[in-house]
């Protein structure tokens, strides 16, 4: 069941960079990323009020459990790593193309094994480091396919802005572990739903104050007009997420797996990319996508 759930929201996962694709072309990137946060904020706040109120039973899938400061104040935290992961991910994407920003993104389940490595003192077996090596190799033929581009790798600051959200993207995934798990298992236990619904919350608060501050004295320059596909971003965000984090609550969901499985979704956002963006050099950079595939394949054989 867990597996499904992956693949479902690794499916909407695809949309949803398609649509914040869509949403920044010439658009200013704090706007577009506020309304994203408060329009997942308003999916999420019915729920809260319902559950608090104790119209939604504990035992309903929506249901967001209650917890003090102590709760919350992990919480907070993850919010802060996930908004700046956008963030950095927002501004590279907004002058990017998306047939090189799915790939490198797809590389987050090798950081987050390599986290493992590092953090956890987890040992690699030869399945594992065979697919570190094939992503590895993947990035340097999509550093060429972009030259073909004029993006230079060493020298791109949106590639460092993309390349600083998956890792930091690898951070969140290895915290949502620590928070969801049991205490059994050295985690928090903390309730899947109160973490999707609050770490909204927080982000939007977080978000209007850099409307306010940074973007507000600015809007003269840096224009916002409205665009459709800022909703499809909240939607599809929102349900890909409530699928992972009901997928990882369930018994023997492994977060490993869960990661890769949701990389997939660089298959949508590429054909997004060809079909509807209309992109460039797209063989050679299915031939990178397909790198990217083959590595998350041996570190899914790696991890069983």
């Amino acid at each position: 069941m867990w597996l499904f759930l992956a693949f479902m929201s690794a499916a909407l996962l695809g949309f949803y960079d398609s649509f914040k694709k869509k949403a920044l072309q010439g658009n200013a990137i704090i706007p577009v990323l506020f309304l994203n946060t408060v329009f997942c904020s308003l999916i999420f706040l019915p729920l809260i009020l319902l559950s608090a109120s104790g119209t939604l039973p504990e035992s309903s899938t929506f249901h967001v459990g209650e917890g003090g400061w102590e709760v919350h104040r992990y919480i907070i935290l993850k919010s802060v790593i996930v908004l700046s992961s956008w963030l950095a991910g927002y501004i590279g994407m907004k002058h990017l193309p998306l047939t090189i920003v799915g790939p490198i993104n797809a590389t987050r389940p090798v950081m987050v094994l390599v986290g493992a490595l590092l953090v956890f003192g987890e040992r690699l077996n030869v399945w594992q480091w065979a697919g570190v090596a094939v992503a590895a190799t993947s990035f340097f033929m999509l550093s060429k396919s972009g030259k073909r581009e004029g993006i230079n790798f060493g020298h791109n600051k949106w590639i460092g802005c993309i390349v600083l959200a998956a890792v930091l993207g690898a951070v969140s995934g290895l915290y949502d572990k620590y928070l969801m798990a049991s205490p059994a298992d050295g985690g928090l236990g903390i309730d899947r739903m109160a973490v999707q619904s609050w770490y909204n919350i927080y982000q939007s608060l977080m978000m209007l104050v850099m409307l306010l501050v940074i973007w507000l004295p600015r809007r003269a320059k840096d224009k916002f007009h409205w665009s459709w596909a800022i909703t499809g971003i909240s939607i599809f965000l929102s349900a890909a997420d409530f699928l992972y984090f009901y997928a990882l609550s369930l018994p023997g969901a492994m977060i490993s797996i869960v990661s890769m499985i949701r990389r997939s979704s660089v298959v949508v956002s590429f054909l997004f990319g060809a079909v509807f963006f209309h992109e460039h050099n797209l063989k050679a950079k299915a031939v990178d996508l397909l790198l990217v595939l083959l590595s998350m394949v041996l570190l899914f054989i790696g991890s069983k």
